[in-house]
């Protein structure tokens, strides 16, 4: 793999197109944006996968090629087999990832040239990794990566994951992107069941600000170069865990440099009737900016944290909630405890990660859910971002 500067972005400090070659066919597996408004890139994506012949993803940032019509599936279409041909592969075999500004057509020169350098470039090492990471990113502060090391019975794989996201971040999904790969040996079938499983416990666990992207993807590629037949019995729960876990590591990366952000908030909704139901409080929660500012500010202001949770699609029934901000009881079955006010909002400012947790007494089900605070640096940088 490789990132450089092929010229989108002004900073040419700045890696803007990454590059990611497999030695040999791979298994592929996407999810995407449900988002109607899907940009070209999506389009092109899902025509693709699954299947078991990949060999390129190809992936630029500064320009989502969404909202772009025709010229903007052309244009997908040539950026695929501009780096399919420059890797010796079929076009098909390539698939592609953009993000950035709306609405604007890819300087598809540029890329090119990118997409050149980039091959000439590759390397296995991880300061190729970073360079490839970083290449995803937009209003992101950090590169965003993950990964784990298994032992089957057959040897030792390796998973790993990067991500980028930090705004425009709503479940189903998030505008985010990601990219998995291992050296296992996976079905089709399986890989795609399971990077949606993973997806559903991670990036759809994760809402900024609540705005679906044009452009979300994840993809997931297993080469098969540790050897042996498709992984099963023990081994594939191995790899499908880890695959999960990998993909929480980079949803919570993502919420941690939300824009602007001061505090990562994980949401736990505990004891619902069903995990649907669970999701639904915990999304409506995360996504009140009522209970944002409040977390800015570090005001242990209960009412806004369950009044969210009774208007959520399945609300929550009032003379079974309990509260828990910090491990401190706040509500509990219809009314409020007693809790030491000062403590707790010394608990949510002099911490950078804030604990919400609503148990609903209706069931065993349960969600654990990724948000941020709202501050008005959130508000500058997306008033400033376009213009």
């Amino acid at each position: 793999m490789s990132g450089v500067h092929c010229g989108i972005k002004s900073d040419p400090a700045k890696e803007d197109l990454t590059l990611i070659v497999t030695d040999e066919p791979a298994v592929a597996a996407g999810v995407y944006t449900q988002n109607t408004m899907f940009a070209a890139p999506v389009a092109l994506d899902r025509e693709r996968t699954p299947n078991d012949r990949t060999r390129v993803v190809v992936a630029n940032s500064g320009n989502a090629n969404a909202c772009t019509g025709s010229r903007g599936l052309r244009d997908a279409g040539a950026m695929a087999q501009h780096a399919a041909r420059h890797c010796g592969v079929e076009p098909e075999q390539a698939l592609v990832l953009s993000t950035g500004v709306i609405g604007e057509f890819l300087p598809l020169d540029k890329i090119e040239a990118g997409i050149a350098d980039a091959a000439a470039s590759l390397g296995r090492d991880g300061q190729h990794l970073t360079s490839a990471a970083r290449g995803l990113m937009t209003t992101d502060t950090v590169k965003k990566l993950s990964a784990r090391t298994l032992q089957l019975t057959g040897g030792p794989v390796q998973l790993t994951g990067m991500a980028k996201g930090a705004a425009m971040i709503g479940p189903r999904m998030a505008t985010m992107l990601a990219v998995i790969f291992t050296d296992a040996r996976l079905a089709v079938e399986d890989a795609q069941a399971w990077l949606a499983r993973a997806v559903d416990e991670s990036f759809n666990c994760l809402s900024i600000d609540g705005h679906m992207s044009t452009n979300d993807t994840v993809l997931f590629l297993a080469s098969g170069s540790a050897g042996g037949p498709a992984v099963d019995g023990t081994d594939a729960e191995a790899v499908r865990a880890a695959l999960t876990e990998v993909c929480i590591d980079l949803a919570r990366a993502i919420a941690d440099d939300g824009e602007g952000a001061t505090h990562l908030i994980t949401i736990d909704v505990l004891d619902a009737a069903t995990r649907e139901a669970a999701h639904g409080v915990a999304k409506t929660v995360a996504e009140s900016p009522l209970v944002k500012t409040a977390i800015a500010g570090a005001d242990p202001n209960w009412g806004r944290i369950v009044s969210a949770a009774g208007y959520a699609p399945w609300p929550a029934s009032p003379e079974r909630v309990q509260l828990e901000v910090n491990g401190h009881v706040l509500y509990k079955n219809g009314s409020p405890a007693a809790f030491d006010a000062e403590a707790v909002s010394a608990s949510i400012r002099d911490h950078r990660e804030t604990s919400l947790v609503l148990r609903l007494g209706e069931g065993e089900a349960h969600v654990r859910f990724w948000t941020t605070d709202l501050t008005a640096e959130y508000v500058r940088l997306n008033a400033d971002y376009h213009t």
